[in-house]
Protein backbone atom coordinates (compact mmCIF):
# COMPACT_ATOMS: atom_id res chain seq x y z
CA UNK A 1 0.00 0.00 0.00
CA UNK A 2 1.41 3.71 -0.77
CA UNK A 3 2.10 5.72 2.17
CA UNK A 4 -0.40 8.49 0.71
CA UNK A 5 -3.25 5.49 0.92
CA UNK A 6 -2.13 4.09 4.06
CA UNK A 7 -2.57 7.51 5.80
CA UNK A 8 -6.17 7.94 4.18
CA UNK A 9 -6.98 4.86 5.67
CA UNK A 10 -5.57 5.42 9.05
CA UNK A 11 -7.41 8.41 8.76
CA UNK A 12 -10.86 7.31 7.95
CA UNK A 13 -10.41 4.34 10.49
CA UNK A 14 -9.70 7.16 13.32
CA UNK A 15 -12.86 9.60 11.91
CA UNK A 16 -15.29 5.89 12.01
CA UNK A 17 -13.83 5.67 15.68
CA UNK A 18 -14.51 8.69 16.68
CA UNK A 19 -18.05 8.55 15.31
CA UNK A 20 -18.46 5.22 17.26
CA UNK A 21 -17.63 6.75 20.67
CA UNK A 22 -19.30 10.49 20.43
CA UNK A 23 -20.95 12.43 21.67
CA UNK A 24 -19.82 11.37 24.78
CA UNK A 25 -21.38 12.33 28.56
CA UNK A 26 -19.29 11.57 31.33
CA UNK A 27 -20.37 12.43 34.89
CA UNK A 28 -18.02 15.40 36.61
CA UNK A 29 -18.79 15.89 39.90
CA UNK A 30 -22.62 15.07 39.58
CA UNK A 31 -22.73 17.22 36.88
CA UNK A 32 -23.09 16.01 32.94
CA UNK A 33 -20.32 16.76 30.74
CA UNK A 34 -20.97 16.17 26.87
CA UNK A 35 -17.86 16.05 24.47
CA UNK A 36 -19.15 15.86 20.56
CA UNK A 37 -15.29 15.13 19.64
CA UNK A 38 -12.21 14.70 21.52
CA UNK A 39 -10.32 18.22 22.30
CA UNK A 40 -7.49 19.15 20.16
CA UNK A 41 -6.38 21.88 22.41
CA UNK A 42 -6.09 20.67 26.60
CA UNK A 43 -4.42 22.10 29.16
CA UNK A 44 -3.42 20.44 32.09
CA UNK A 45 -2.89 21.33 35.74
CA UNK A 46 -0.55 20.40 38.09
CA UNK A 47 1.98 17.22 38.22
CA UNK A 48 -0.45 13.99 39.05
CA UNK A 49 -3.32 15.25 36.33
CA UNK A 50 0.08 15.62 33.26
CA UNK A 51 1.29 12.14 34.57
CA UNK A 52 -2.12 10.83 33.75
CA UNK A 53 -2.19 12.75 30.51
CA UNK A 54 0.99 11.78 29.59
CA UNK A 55 0.68 8.11 30.10
CA UNK A 56 -2.30 8.32 27.56
CA UNK A 57 0.18 9.79 25.22
CA UNK A 58 -2.13 12.83 24.46
CA UNK A 59 1.00 15.10 23.83
CA UNK A 60 -0.28 16.15 20.63
CA UNK A 61 -3.49 17.24 21.93
CA UNK A 62 -2.13 19.33 24.56
CA UNK A 63 -1.19 23.19 24.41
CA UNK A 64 0.43 24.06 27.57
CA UNK A 65 -0.04 22.42 31.48
CA UNK A 66 0.10 24.80 34.48
CA UNK A 67 1.24 24.74 38.03
CA UNK A 68 4.22 22.51 38.08
CA UNK A 69 7.95 24.24 38.77
CA UNK A 70 6.31 26.60 41.25
CA UNK A 71 5.33 23.61 43.39
CA UNK A 72 7.86 20.99 43.04
CA UNK A 73 11.22 19.58 41.25
CA UNK A 74 10.47 17.89 37.90
CA UNK A 75 12.35 14.37 37.81
CA UNK A 76 14.42 14.27 34.10
CA UNK A 77 11.66 11.62 33.47
CA UNK A 78 8.95 14.05 33.24
CA UNK A 79 10.74 16.64 31.74
CA UNK A 80 11.33 14.20 28.74
CA UNK A 81 7.82 12.79 28.77
CA UNK A 82 6.67 16.75 28.76
CA UNK A 83 8.65 17.49 25.74
CA UNK A 84 7.89 20.51 23.94
CA UNK A 85 4.41 21.29 25.92
CA UNK A 86 5.15 24.92 27.32
CA UNK A 87 4.24 25.73 31.33
CA UNK A 88 1.75 28.32 31.24
CA UNK A 89 1.84 29.41 34.90
CA UNK A 90 4.09 27.77 37.74
CA UNK A 91 1.36 27.97 40.07
CA UNK A 92 -2.20 28.64 39.49
CA UNK A 93 -3.18 30.35 36.19
CA UNK A 94 -5.24 33.33 36.02
CA UNK A 95 -7.74 33.41 33.68
CA UNK A 96 -5.79 35.67 31.31
CA UNK A 97 -3.07 32.59 31.07
CA UNK A 98 -5.31 30.00 29.89
CA UNK A 99 -6.84 32.16 27.17
CA UNK A 100 -4.21 33.52 25.83
CA UNK A 101 -3.71 29.70 24.62
CA UNK A 102 -6.76 29.03 22.65
CA UNK A 103 -7.82 25.66 24.42
CA UNK A 104 -10.70 24.06 24.43
CA UNK A 105 -10.25 22.00 27.59
CA UNK A 106 -9.30 21.84 30.91
CA UNK A 107 -8.81 19.10 33.45
CA UNK A 108 -7.87 20.42 37.12
CA UNK A 109 -9.62 20.22 40.15
CA UNK A 110 -10.50 22.27 43.45
CA UNK A 111 -7.44 23.22 45.30
CA UNK A 112 -6.13 21.89 42.23
CA UNK A 113 -5.50 24.63 39.76
CA UNK A 114 -8.85 26.07 40.81
CA UNK A 115 -10.70 28.04 43.71
CA UNK A 116 -14.47 27.96 44.51
CA UNK A 117 -15.17 31.59 44.10
CA UNK A 118 -12.08 32.16 41.88
CA UNK A 119 -11.86 33.80 38.70
CA UNK A 120 -11.10 29.79 36.84
CA UNK A 121 -14.38 27.90 37.35
CA UNK A 122 -15.42 25.40 35.43
CA UNK A 123 -18.44 27.85 34.68
CA UNK A 124 -15.83 31.06 33.60
CA UNK A 125 -14.31 29.21 31.37
CA UNK A 126 -17.71 27.44 29.78
CA UNK A 127 -18.12 31.22 28.34
CA UNK A 128 -15.15 30.73 26.55
CA UNK A 129 -16.59 27.25 24.94
CA UNK A 130 -13.87 25.62 27.07
CA UNK A 131 -15.06 22.34 28.66
CA UNK A 132 -13.70 21.51 32.39
CA UNK A 133 -12.74 17.96 33.91
CA UNK A 134 -12.51 18.73 37.19
CA UNK A 135 -10.37 15.97 39.14
CA UNK A 136 -12.73 13.60 41.09
CA UNK A 137 -10.95 13.88 44.68
CA UNK A 138 -11.58 17.24 44.86
CA UNK A 139 -15.07 17.16 44.32
CA UNK A 140 -15.90 17.07 48.12
CA UNK A 141 -14.98 21.04 47.78
CA UNK A 142 -18.54 21.98 45.96
CA UNK A 143 -20.57 17.94 46.55
CA UNK A 144 -20.51 17.45 50.09
CA UNK A 145 -22.46 13.99 49.38
CA UNK A 146 -18.95 12.45 47.64
CA UNK A 147 -18.32 8.51 49.33
CA UNK A 148 -15.32 8.16 51.18
CA UNK A 149 -11.79 7.63 48.87
CA UNK A 150 -11.28 4.52 47.31
CA UNK A 151 -8.65 3.77 44.58
CA UNK A 152 -11.81 4.65 41.91
CA UNK A 153 -10.45 8.17 42.60
CA UNK A 154 -8.08 7.25 40.20
CA UNK A 155 -9.18 4.22 38.11
CA UNK A 156 -12.29 6.26 37.11
CA UNK A 157 -10.61 9.46 35.98
CA UNK A 158 -8.41 7.82 34.28
CA UNK A 159 -10.68 6.03 32.06
CA UNK A 160 -12.97 8.87 31.58
CA UNK A 161 -9.88 10.98 30.27
CA UNK A 162 -8.76 8.34 27.93
CA UNK A 163 -12.63 8.21 27.12
CA UNK A 164 -12.65 11.77 26.38
CA UNK A 165 -9.99 11.70 23.81
CA UNK A 166 -11.16 8.01 22.03
CA UNK A 167 -8.82 6.15 24.15
CA UNK A 168 -11.01 4.21 26.54
CA UNK A 169 -9.23 0.68 25.79
CA UNK A 170 -6.12 1.52 26.15
CA UNK A 171 -7.03 3.33 29.64
CA UNK A 172 -9.10 0.36 30.83
CA UNK A 173 -6.01 -1.97 29.99
CA UNK A 174 -3.75 0.08 32.20
CA UNK A 175 -6.22 0.30 35.02
CA UNK A 176 -6.42 -3.64 34.86
CA UNK A 177 -3.23 -3.71 34.80
CA UNK A 178 -2.87 -1.17 38.04
CA UNK A 179 -5.18 -3.22 39.76
CA UNK A 180 -3.25 -6.61 39.01
CA UNK A 181 -0.27 -4.87 40.98
CA UNK A 182 -1.65 -4.27 44.01
CA UNK A 183 -3.69 -7.61 44.22
CA UNK A 184 -0.34 -8.85 44.53
CA UNK A 185 0.36 -7.36 47.93
CA UNK A 186 -0.09 -9.14 50.87
CA UNK A 187 0.77 -7.47 53.91
CA UNK A 188 2.45 -9.74 56.34
CA UNK A 189 0.02 -9.90 60.10
CA UNK A 190 2.22 -7.66 61.85
CA UNK A 191 1.97 -5.08 59.71
CA UNK A 192 -1.83 -5.58 58.87
CA UNK A 193 -4.05 -2.71 60.13
CA UNK A 194 -0.95 -0.45 61.06
CA UNK A 195 -1.59 2.97 62.20
CA UNK A 196 -0.44 5.29 59.92
CA UNK A 197 0.02 9.48 59.72
CA UNK A 198 0.71 11.16 56.44
CA UNK A 199 2.51 14.53 57.26
CA UNK A 200 2.27 16.98 54.22
CA UNK A 201 3.69 19.91 55.78
CA UNK A 202 2.78 22.76 58.86
CA UNK A 203 4.15 23.30 62.40
CA UNK A 204 1.56 24.67 64.57
CA UNK A 205 -1.10 22.10 62.90
CA UNK A 206 -0.50 19.55 60.60
CA UNK A 207 -1.67 19.47 57.30
CA UNK A 208 -2.57 16.04 56.24
CA UNK A 209 -5.10 13.24 54.23
CA UNK A 210 -8.20 12.89 55.32
CA UNK A 211 -11.61 11.16 54.32
CA UNK A 212 -12.04 12.05 50.89
CA UNK A 213 -8.52 11.96 49.88
CA UNK A 214 -6.49 9.10 47.90
CA UNK A 215 -3.86 8.58 50.49
CA UNK A 216 -6.67 6.98 52.97
CA UNK A 217 -7.29 4.36 50.11
CA UNK A 218 -3.48 3.98 49.46
CA UNK A 219 -2.60 3.28 52.72
CA UNK A 220 -5.45 0.73 52.72
CA UNK A 221 -4.33 -0.53 49.78
CA UNK A 222 -0.90 -0.99 51.27
CA UNK A 223 -2.10 -2.83 54.22
CA UNK A 224 -2.49 -0.07 56.40
CA UNK A 225 -5.04 2.05 58.00
CA UNK A 226 -4.53 6.56 58.05
CA UNK A 227 -5.36 7.45 61.23
CA UNK A 228 -6.67 10.93 60.32
CA UNK A 229 -9.48 9.15 57.83
CA UNK A 230 -12.23 10.34 60.38
CA UNK A 231 -11.56 13.98 58.91
CA UNK A 232 -14.20 15.07 57.29
CA UNK A 233 -12.50 17.13 54.16
CA UNK A 234 -9.83 15.81 51.72
CA UNK A 235 -6.57 17.78 52.55
CA UNK A 236 -7.00 19.73 55.70
CA UNK A 237 -5.33 20.40 59.03
CA UNK A 238 -5.26 18.44 62.32
CA UNK A 239 -3.89 19.26 66.13
CA UNK A 240 -0.73 17.54 67.14
CA UNK A 241 -2.49 16.58 70.24
CA UNK A 242 -4.86 14.75 68.04
CA UNK A 243 -2.00 12.89 66.39
CA UNK A 244 0.12 12.00 69.14
CA UNK A 245 -2.96 10.08 71.26
CA UNK A 246 -3.62 8.04 68.46
CA UNK A 247 -0.01 7.06 68.31
CA UNK A 248 1.04 6.42 64.89
CA UNK A 249 3.54 3.62 63.82
CA UNK A 250 4.17 4.59 60.46
CA UNK A 251 4.84 7.52 59.34
CA UNK A 252 4.28 8.51 55.18
CA UNK A 253 6.34 12.11 54.29
CA UNK A 254 5.54 14.35 51.62
CA UNK A 255 8.78 15.05 50.37
CA UNK A 256 8.69 18.12 48.31
CA UNK A 257 12.37 18.46 47.49
CA UNK A 258 13.76 14.92 46.32
CA UNK A 259 15.01 14.32 50.07
CA UNK A 260 15.93 17.67 51.41
CA UNK A 261 12.50 18.40 52.32
CA UNK A 262 12.20 14.76 54.32
CA UNK A 263 14.61 15.62 56.14
CA UNK A 264 13.19 18.77 57.58
CA UNK A 265 9.77 17.01 58.70
CA UNK A 266 11.90 14.73 60.91
CA UNK A 267 14.29 17.04 62.82
CA UNK A 268 10.72 18.62 63.45
CA UNK A 269 9.05 15.61 64.51
CA UNK A 270 12.18 14.41 66.65
CA UNK A 271 11.73 17.64 67.97
CA UNK A 272 8.18 18.23 68.57
CA UNK A 273 7.56 16.97 72.42
CA UNK A 274 4.37 14.78 71.85
CA UNK A 275 5.33 13.46 68.51
CA UNK A 276 8.97 11.89 69.53
CA UNK A 277 6.93 9.79 71.84
CA UNK A 278 4.83 8.22 69.21
CA UNK A 279 6.13 4.71 68.03
CA UNK A 280 7.01 6.05 64.62
CA UNK A 281 9.23 8.63 65.41
CA UNK A 282 10.96 6.68 68.25
CA UNK A 283 11.42 3.76 65.87
CA UNK A 284 12.04 5.72 62.42
CA UNK A 285 9.20 3.75 60.66
CA UNK A 286 8.86 6.10 57.68
CA UNK A 287 7.80 6.01 53.81
CA UNK A 288 9.13 9.50 52.09
CA UNK A 289 6.66 10.06 48.95
CA UNK A 290 6.56 12.23 46.09
CA UNK A 291 3.64 14.90 45.80
CA UNK A 292 2.56 13.26 42.15
CA UNK A 293 2.81 9.94 44.11
CA UNK A 294 0.07 10.95 47.05
CA UNK A 295 -2.24 12.56 44.38
CA UNK A 296 -4.29 11.09 41.69
CA UNK A 297 -2.50 9.76 39.18
CA UNK A 298 -0.33 6.50 37.48
CA UNK A 299 2.79 7.19 40.43
CA UNK A 300 -0.07 5.92 42.76
CA UNK A 301 0.68 2.44 42.06
CA UNK A 302 4.44 2.31 42.51
CA UNK A 303 4.28 4.15 45.86
CA UNK A 304 1.39 2.03 47.02
CA UNK A 305 4.22 -1.05 46.56
CA UNK A 306 6.19 1.29 48.34
CA UNK A 307 4.49 2.15 51.37
CA UNK A 308 3.14 -1.89 51.80
CA UNK A 309 7.40 -2.88 51.29
CA UNK A 310 8.43 -0.70 53.94
CA UNK A 311 5.76 -1.30 56.33
CA UNK A 312 6.20 -4.56 56.25
CA UNK A 313 9.81 -4.55 56.70
CA UNK A 314 9.97 -2.15 59.72
CA UNK A 315 6.99 -2.94 61.58
CA UNK A 316 8.26 -6.85 62.70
Amino acid sequence: MKPAIATLVLALAASVASAQNFPLTVDNCGEPLTFTAPPKRAIVHDMNMTEMALALQLNQSMVGVTGITGWYKAGPEFKQALGSIPELAPKYPTLENLLAANPDFFFAGWNYGMKVGGDVTPTSLAKYNIKTLVLSESCIHVNKTRPAASMDLLYTDFVKLGSIFGKAQQATAMVAQWKSRLAQIKPVNAARDTRVFLFDSGEDKPFTAGKYAIPSAMIEAAGGRNIMADMETSWGTTSWETVATRNPQFLVLLDYQDGNGVTKLLQFLKSHPAMKETDAVRNGRFVALRYAELTPGPANIEAIEKIAKVMAASIK
